[in-house]
């Protein structure tokens, strides 16, 4: 049996995803249900949990402030949030889980599921560092993701990933170190992450770093060259964005 800890500032929330753990039979003690920061740290401390359910927004304080509080993460979390889109996207870069209130118990036992076939606190704990990073910092280029991997998963920064390559269900992700990173994961799910990054899908099969093309050859679609001397074919039905996004005033 899981020994879990919920951390929520609301009381009608807590007894959503307390009703939920019971009534669906998950085999999850519930061991406290905080309202505080304070609360939590020592509930956390004295409990050792193997999870703890974490409400993004607790009154003035957040459940990363929480977290900066602790010295070691040794159980998983699993967030709580009704935020907007913003953090919701900082959530997919780190790839740690969390559940939009009100809480889906679908959503709920999937997330549950994940957790059990792919516990790994020191995973977790690097996961955690990219959200807290992302949170930070406050230029949309320059964050960390974290890459799903046929064997776990890769942490680097947008910044040193020069495109992305589609192979069916899996991408693989060349960077400026001449690391290739096959993910497991399609393209389309790195386009939906960095959509308003400087990333662009030039082609149904290649999703390239805007900021690491060298040349642009005209032609029908045309084709642009990265800075590791890719030759990467434009669609035709994307020229004209790309032009756009490459030199607001370039004529195609």
């Amino acid at each position: 049996m899981l020994k879990a800890i919920i951390v929520d500032d609301e009381q009608h929330c807590i007894n959503r995803l307390d009703g939920l753990l019971q009534d669906e039979g998950y085999d999850i003690e519930v061991m406290a249900r905080c309202k505080t920061i304070d609360e939590a740290q020592r509930k956390i401390t004295d409990s050792s949990p193997d999870i703890v359910f974490l409400d993004v927004q607790l009154g003035n304080n957040t459940g990363f402030d929480l977290l900066s509080q602790l010295d070691t993460f040794d159980f998983e979390v699993i967030f709580t949030t009704s935020f907007d889109n913003y953090a919701l996207k900082a959530f997919k870069f780190s790839a740690l889980d969390y559940l939009l209130k009100p809480i889906d118990k679908i959503d709920l036992a999937s997330a549950l599921q994940k957790l059990r076939e792919q516990r790994n606190l020191k995973e977790t704990s690097k996961k955690i560092d990219i959200l807290f990073h992302n949170f930070k910092e406050g230029n949309e280029s320059s964050k960390r993701i974290a890459i799903p991997t046929l064997d776990g998963f890769a942490m680097i920064d947008t910044n040193d990933i020069i495109r992305f390559q589609s192979d069916v269900n899996y991408t693989h992700i060349h960077t400026l170190s001449n690391q290739k990173i096959t993910a497991s994961k399609t393209l389309k799910y790195f386009e939906g992450i960095l959509e308003s990054n400087t990333f662009f899908r030039v082609h149904k099969s290649h999703l390239v770093n805007l900021s690491l093309v060298e040349h642009y050859i005209k032609g029908k679609g045309g084709h642009i060259i990265l800075t590791d001397g890719s030759k990467i074919e434009v669609a035709v039905r994307r020229k004209e964005e790309l032009m756009k996004k490459l030199n607001p005033g370039l004529e195609s």
